[in-house]
């Protein structure tokens, strides 16, 4: 799943600065998230799968 975030954040030539900054995070915390270190409030998951126009759901399924 980590891996399909970074290309669909790539794919809408998005930094992960950027990113972070439209769904009102810090870069490390989106940075996080992308790695798998960290999983979003369910929140923060609707906001990213706004941006990216992907199911928010992908973050709670394994």
């Amino acid at each position: 799943m980590n891996e399909s975030l970074v290309s669909q954040r790539k794919e809408k030539g998005l930094t992960q600065q950027e990113m972070a900054d439209e769904v009102g995070v810090s870069r490390q915390y989106y940075n996080d998230i992308e790695n798998g270190k960290r999983q979003p409030s369910v929140t923060i998951a609707k906001k990213i799968g706004e941006v990216l126009e992907v199911e928010w759901t992908i973050f709670f399924t394994n």
